[in-house]
């Protein structure tokens, strides 16, 4: 597939079968991921692939909509603010650093014929709890289904391109 045409496909998928993910697809993603940039390549996150059923109920249970336990496995990706790069300012860019690797994560999948959906409305903190992550430094960005959709995504219309770009 063409890296245009990856970029078409992918979607949020809100409903999943339950054919297991292949290990080999998952080694792919993995892979993508780790090909991400991040300032100074200190690659300041982690991301948990969550298979077991009882730690996918847990993890499922710091989001409101059910369908999240649908798919087969449920991926967290997590910041660690203290390996991050920071700006002159002193924020940490992990967050960015770790939406970027997110990115490559959820068009990977789509590369594999896998559906994704990014999740950010959850307490971090409940969801730290449901990886046991220790306070202080490790903060969970941002929740991903992973499987094969069961229905197709809802058809959505995107802002033509002048609306948001300007080039001056």
């Amino acid at each position: 597939m063409e890296f245009y045409d990856v970029l078409k496909k992918r979607r949020s998928i809100r409903l999943y079968k339950d054919t297991p993910v292949p290990d080999e697809a998952l080694e792919r993603i993995l892979e993508a991921v780790q090909n991400a940039p991040t300032a100074c390549n200190r690659q300041p996150f982690k991301f948990f692939i969550v298979k077991d059923p009882v730690r996918r109920e847990k993890l499922a249970s710091v989001y409101k909509e059910d369908w999240l336990k649908t798919a087969p496995v449920i991926v967290a990706a997590a910041s660690d603010v203290n390996k991050a790069w920071r700006r002159r300012e002193g924020d940490s860019i992990a967050d960015a650093d770790t939406a970027i690797a997110m990115e490559h994560f959820v068009l990977a999948a789509a590369e594999e014929n896998l559906g994704t959906c990014w999740i950010c409305a959850f307490e971090r903190a409940k969801a730290n709890a449901a990886l046991d992550l220790p306070e202080g430094s490790w903060n969970v960005f941002a929740l991903t289904p992973l499987g094969y959709a069961a229905a197709g995504p809802v058809p959505f219309v995107r802002k033509e391109i002048g609306e948001i770009a300007e080039i001056l």
